[in-house]
């Protein structure tokens, strides 16, 4: 993952959304809309791509939903969240992350999928479900290629009654 995240290996892109798309529902007559999470202009220059893009883009290829790449915009540069545990990826992302003005209607009444890599904490798609939510969306999935245990970030949290271990413990479970 570090490899396609920061090592320009974007031709992993393929491979990584296929096994995404494997944990995704089968296609309908209305597809839902694929919103990658946004990089900001300066880290998007910097790296080059958005990895999140590239996933959805590619979800879109395998006929997962319709890509929508600009629904929301990282208006506001963030410090690197690597390291940060919940509460500081909280603030550091407060009035971040925007809805595109332009795409709202696009995202009113659809259901959406978010794209992602990682899923670290859950504070930057919290914020973004958030957002298209309010932007009228009518559900709101998220996919990513994996997902950060929180014994991994140090957290000690118990297993919901509601879910088996192995649904807490899958990586790219929507």
């Amino acid at each position: 993952m570090l490899a396609f995240k920061h090592g320009g290996r974007i031709g992993l892109a393929p491979m990584l959304a296929r096994l995404i798309a494997a944990r995704l529902p089968q296609g309908n007559a209305n597809p839902p809309l694929l919103v990658p999470v946004p990089l900001h202009r300066w880290r998007l220059w910097k790296r080059g791509y958005n990895q999140a893009a590239l996933l959805a883009r590619e979800l879109e290829k395998l006929g997962k939903g319709e890509l929508l790449v600009d629904a929301l915009v990282r208006s506001r540069s963030t410090p690197a969240l690597g390291g940060l545990g919940r509460k500081a990826r909280e603030k550091a992302l407060q009035g971040a992350i925007t809805i595109s003005p332009g795409r709202k209607s696009d995202v009113k009444n659809r259901d959406v999928i978010l794209v992602d890599d990682v899923l670290t904490s859950g504070a930057t798609s919290d914020a973004c479900v958030r957002l298209l939510l309010n932007a009228g969306a009518s559900s709101v999935r998220i996919a990513c290629f994996a997902r950060v245990l929180n014994e991994a970030l140090g957290v000690t949290q118990s297993r919901p009654e509601s879910e088996t271990p192995e649904v807490w413990k899958t990586p790219g479970a929507t």
